[in-house]
């Protein structure tokens, strides 16, 4: 299992505990230390779409001026990535995003 996020991240750090509590072996990869790859950018995009995994809420988003949120989604998050809505976790063939009790439901915790 992998989980993306930033290491001083409140919902990151719950993910992070909950997860290796209950015997999971988790690789976390920081988003500002390990950029995403294009082609794993594209793929959560296919799997989720830009609404779930952009984080519009961002102080990063908030300081973007009007051209920047114009870019094309994939290069915005390759250039941005705390912009990625965090966690995006990986088990197996699936992803979730963010640390929501749908997804801890489906990773088994609740």
């Amino acid at each position: 299992m992998k989980l993306y996020g930033l290491k001083n991240c409140d919902s990151c750090k719950k993910a992070l505990k909950a997860l290796q509590s209950a015997g999971q072996s988790v690789e976390f990869i920081d988003l500002r230390a390990t950029p995403v790859a294009a082609e794993q950018l594209q793929k959560w995009l296919d799997e989720h779409g830009d609404a779930v995994l952009v984080n519009r809420k961002s102080t990063t988003w908030r300081g973007l001026d009007e051209q920047a949120r114009q870019q094309p989604v994939l290069a915005l998050l390759g250039a941005n990535p705390t912009l990625i809505k965090r966690p995006v976790i990986e088990s197996g063939d699936n992803s979730f995003v963010g640390w929501t009790a749908g997804v801890q439901t489906a990773l088994g915790l609740a």
